[in-house]
């Protein structure tokens, strides 16, 4: 294993993403110097680079000891992960989804591509301030902690994103393919909980449409 494989690993960080500012810390000398380590490391396979200032050591993702939410956070701190991907993780909907989704608290839109994990996509919502984070928990995946939106937050985050109108809960259960019992289960009082949630009046407009059939 190579020198800076070495300090990452002495430094408890062998199983996390690590910025230039946590290698300036590590590393003794010029930033020349650090600069011939990394290069080093990451042409002899110990050292992969995520994006510009971000990197992992290779042998912790040999052994699997990286979960893409983890993952995902560390690239974009701030953000959790929700849309079809949290809907998967929850058991809502069938299908595993190869791409990591998570709602970013910046205003652009970033999709970052890394190999041995795939897609990783950030989207902005027009969400109130101080509401960003009302129905998203905190989970943990190999010793690392990484924010999750709960199934209803996450449907919800959804509709945001591709301006729909709700049409039913067949159109959830046909065109989602989300479980019926999972919505049969959902508590009226969580979705006003989330009301205050969103910007647009077409949220508000779903949220009362949502509540009124499920009340029936």
């Amino acid at each position: 294993m190579g020198t800076l494989a070495e300090h990452i690993t002495k430094a408890g960080l062998g199983e996390r993403v690590v910025t230039e500012a946590q290698l300036a810390r590590l590393l003794d000398g010029t930033r020349q110097r650090r600069y011939n380590l990394v290069n080093r490391a990451l042409h002899c396979g110990d050292l992969l680079r995520l994006r510009r200032g971000r990197y992992l050591l290779s042998s912790a993702v040999k052994q699997g000891k990286v979960h893409p939410f983890v993952l995902a956070q560390a690239m974009l701190p701030g953000s959790y992960i929700s849309f079809e991907t949290a809907l998967s993780y929850h058991g809502w909907i069938p299908e595993s989804t190869q791409i990591t989704m998570s709602v970013t608290p910046y205003r652009r839109r970033q999709s970052l591509d890394i190999p041995k994990f795939g897609r990783f996509l950030y989207y902005p919502l027009a969400l109130n301030t101080g509401w960003f984070l009302e129905g998203v928990d905190r989970d943990t995946h190999s010793g690392q902690s990484c924010l999750i939106a709960q199934p209803l937050r996450a449907l919800l985050d959804i509709f945001c994103l591709r301006k729909l109108d709700y049409q039913g809960l067949r159109s959830l259960t046909e065109g989602m393919r989300i479980d019926g019992y999972e919505l049969a289960s959902i508590d009226i009082s969580n979705l006003e909980r989330l009301r205050p949630v969103y910007q647009h009046k077409r949220m508000a407009r779903c949220i009362s449409a949502i509540q009124g059939e499920l009340s029936q």
